[in-house]
């Protein structure tokens, strides 16, 4: 009895050693990926940061945490910081409401909603860099934009939006806006549809009106999928770079300067790159920071909650 029983243990380990072989065999081609692209360019980031560097000579210039101290003092990079904090903002106060409410229109049955989601999410198919050049060619003087409002006589409104400091910021919120909005409404639409249409009928029957029905039942079942839209509205805004860069390039006088934006002219235009690396690193801490704080706090109780009913 005592010799099966030492049998069916070493058996039962072995096989757990295969299948965590397996495992790890099938995941070590990623695993490669990612320590190529990723762990190893965020390594490389680090050390040249700490270097005066103008990444054609060799690295002997140490300048310690210099490079750091200079961007966290620049007003120009404090600048570009607070546009992503207002973009954020923006992005929460009004494209996730925006795209909440178009999503909860299209989920209604009504003739062509098919056609509407399709319109909603085109843009966000839309390359980002095809779309800045259009909404560049939009917006500019004697385009589209300009001869609309002076064909309908509110010409005197027009402004050169993507040229003036005052507007450059708001036009390009308008932009974002209609990029990736219909990616947050698909979003909450999928999250809508899985909600069974049981317990809103529950609830009617109860006497619940449908005002009533919305804020104590579906929105509350749509939590997890509108902090998930939350997250992703954050880190991209804090990353954001393609749009900005290919409309404006930061200008007019930094007035749509992005952390991402305001590492390339750096990095890359003045040929600076331990100074770029160090905004690099910044910018990788503030995501990481966010994204590891938004998980701890907010997302918590919806991971925990998947492993728990993954588990049973």
């Amino acid at each position: 009895m005592t010799l099966r029983t030492e049998r069916a243990s070493s058996t039962l380990a072995r096989s757990r050693i295969s299948r965590w072989a397996i495992i790890g065999l099938f995941l070590l081609p990623a695993f490669a990926l990612y320590a190529v692209f990723v762990l190893v360019p965020v390594a490389q980031a680090v050390v040249f940061s700490f270097y005066k560097w103008n990444g054609l000579g060799p690295m002997t210039n140490f300048v310690g945490l210099a490079n750091f101290q200079r961007a966290l003092s620049d007003p120009i990079f404090q600048m570009a910081a607070t546009h992503n904090a207002i973009i954020i903002v923006l992005s929460l106060v009004i494209q996730i409401p925006f795209a909440l409410g178009v999503a909860l229109m299209l989920n209604r049955r009504f003739r062509g909603r098919a056609v509407f989601r399709l319109l909603f999410f085109v843009p966000y198919v839309i390359a980002e860099v095809i779309a800045g050049v259009v909404w560049r060619l939009l917006l500019q003087p004697g385009g589209l934009v300009d001869g609309l409002m002076t064909a309908v006589g509110a010409g005197d409104l027009y402004a050169p939006w993507l040229a003036d400091p005052d507007t450059v910021l708001w036009a390009l919120f308008v932009i974002i806006s209609w990029k990736y909005f219909g990616f947050h409404m698909i979003l909450m639409l999928a999250g809508l549809q899985g909600i069974p249409h049981e317990l809103e009928e529950a609830a009617a029957i109860d006497g619940a009106t449908r005002r009533q029905t919305l804020r104590y039942v579906t929105l509350p079942l749509l939590g997890p999928t509108i902090r998930v839209s939350v997250f992703l509205s954050i880190i991209g805004a804090i990353q954001l770079f393609d749009l900005v860069w290919v409309t404006t390039g930061g200008g007019p006088v930094d007035a749509s300067n992005t952390m991402a934006t305001y590492l390339v002219n750096w990095g890359f235009e003045r040929f600076q790159l331990g100074y770029g690396s160090a905004i690099a690193v910044i910018l990788f801490a503030v995501a990481l920071t966010v994204g590891l704080g938004y998980q701890r706090f907010v997302l918590r109780r919806d991971i925990d909650g998947a492993l728990t009913g993954g588990a049973g």
